[in-house]
């Protein structure tokens, strides 16, 4: 019968402190991602052209589930919503509860004034050229309490408030904070 040495002993119970920290170690960061992805962030993949030319199909982006617990979503947010059960819809925010919306000859009004959206003025030029508009006349719709109002930035190709209704806030899962793929498209929204 061979003896252990007090080093072997030593050597083993490094060994499994060492191996304890790790799994310590390793069930800290699974609980720590859980909880920022459950409550802070979270991946989303862009499916569809609903949004272009702000953002394109395959795009991958960061989504703030945060900040709609301190505020409440403003027009030009870009938000991820829960449109059916199995389906979320990424869309921009365009009123808000009490606001009233109207398109008039490709022009957006809110409560009866024009609204600028520069980040649609190529698209309306490429579609007056071609002889259509970019946004069929709809409206005037007041926006319901606890609802947001949202429409895609490609108005032609977009399943939106204009054909879903206007969407509840605590359907908002979060707004779009910054695109992540494809590498060379690195930005914020």
């Amino acid at each position: 019968m061979v003896e252990e040495t007090s080093s072997e002993s030593t050597k083993k119970r490094n060994g499994k402190s060492e191996a304890w920290e790790w799994l310590k170690a390793l069930g800290v960061a699974v609980v720590l991602a859980l909880f920022i992805r459950t409550f802070l962030f979270a991946p989303f993949l862009v499916d569809g052209s609903s949004m272009m030319p702000t953002l394109e199909n395959g795009e991958r982006l960061i989504v703030n589930k945060l900040i709609y617990y301190i505020q409440d979503p403003k027009p030009g947010d870009i938000v991820v919503f829960h449109a059916t059960r199995e389906k979320d819809y990424i869309k921009r925010v365009i009123a808000t509860e009490g606001q009233t919306v109207e398109v008039r000859n490709d022009q957006l009004y809110i409560d009866g004034k024009p609204v600028d959206e520069s980040y649609l003025k190529q698209y309306k030029e490429e579609a007056r050229a071609a002889g259509y508009v970019l946004t069929e006349d709809f409206g005037p719709e007041k926006v319901p309490p606890g609802h947001i109002f949202v429409m895609g930035d490609n108005r032609r190709n977009s399943t939106d408030s204009r054909v879903i209704g206007p969407v509840p806030v605590k359907s908002v899962v979060g707004r779009s904070e910054l695109i992540i793929w494809p590498l060379d498209k690195i930005r914020l929204n």
